[in-house]
């Protein structure tokens, strides 16, 4: 800290005082000033808000030093589980600048199963954000590999996957939720993931759509839930047929989430519906009433 003229004050006294350069000096010498600090710099409060500071900018060469704390290149940090976390901030702050150069070392980073979990995910995370296709091979590996030991970056990939929207993710996703593996039961939020990417990937696929079925009387009322709202968010003919099926639901939310979806498509008759016929639930009545009262007494 010293090297750097902060002394011994605190770390968000030193954070205070960087953040009031703005006031004095240029972008250009903004840069070249936390660009400094960025390597020179060890307290990981400190880093952590020079890395954010330098999000405004998409400099060049500050991705050139992020790609460096990330791939632990000219790096001399003693407090291992601090340099996670900054490795992880890193990683956001790469995804931000959608520039497809960095993918190689995001790869990189994802696919080494020796890496710290949490390394592993932002990286997932960001290949998703950058956008580029020739992530979604790998991505695809990550959540078939049956050795994988981290759910969680099978969820993170998952997640990826939908947000770059390619389609050759339709059947390795599928034939993840139709396997029907014992881990589902413990790791339900998993299929959500898959659910949710599955919505955004091609929802007017067969295969999907047996799924998205198939999903609506899965055990966990979240996959239900997620099955309806991506039924909803389709232009499948059959989804409000589909989605009716979840008004007689057991679970009360996922009733909620049926009656609000098919509000959203099919408007006020399905809430007259509800109300006027004796098979549906007290609770379903209500929540249509409180729809009414909320959305419709002002345009009446």
């Amino acid at each position: 800290m010293q090297e750097c003229g902060v002394g011994k004050d605190t770390s968000q006294a030193v954070i205070k005082k960087i953040a009031n350069l703005e006031e004095f000096y240029s972008a250009e010498e903004l840069i070249q000033i936390y660009n400094y600090f960025l390597v020179q710099i060890k307290e990981p409060e400190i880093l952590i808000s020079i890395i954010k500071m330098l999000d405004a900018y998409k400099n060049s060469e500050t991705l050139s030093i992020l790609l460096d704390i990330l791939l632990l290149r000219n790096i001399d940090f003693d407090d291992a589980d601090n340099l996670i976390n900054i490795r992880v901030i890193a990683a956001k702050a790469i995804s931000n600048y959608k520039d497809t150069s960095t993918v190689g070392a995001l790869l990189y980073c994802l696919n080494n199963k020796k890496e710290n979990y949490k390394i592993r995910l932002a990286c997932a995370d960001a290949l998703g954000r950058i956008g580029d296709k020739l992530a979604v091979e790998s991505l695809i590996d990550v959540v078939k590999d049956d050795d994988e030991k981290s759910i969680y970056v099978k969820e993170s990939a998952t997640f990826a996957l939908g947000l770059l929207g390619d389609t050759s993710a339709i059947d390795p996703l599928v034939s993840i939720m139709e396997a029907k593996q014992g881990i589902w039961d413990k790791f339900s939020f998993l299929k959500e993931k898959i659910i949710e990417a599955l919505g955004k990937l091609n929802i007017n696929n067969n295969k999907v759509l047996r799924v998205l079925k198939n999903s609506l009387i899965d055990s966990s009322p979240m996959v239900r839930i997620n099955a309806i709202e991506a039924l909803m968010n389709s232009e499948y003919e059959e989804a409000p047929t589909l989605i009716r099926t979840a008004l007689k639901d057991e679970d009360t939310e996922v009733q909620r989430n049926a009656l609000i979806a098919l509000y959203n498509l099919e408007g006020r008759d399905i809430l007259d519906e509800v109300i006027s016929l004796p098979s549906y639930s007290e609770f379903l009545k209500n929540e249509a009433q409180e729809l009414i009262n909320e959305y419709e007494e002002n345009d009446e």
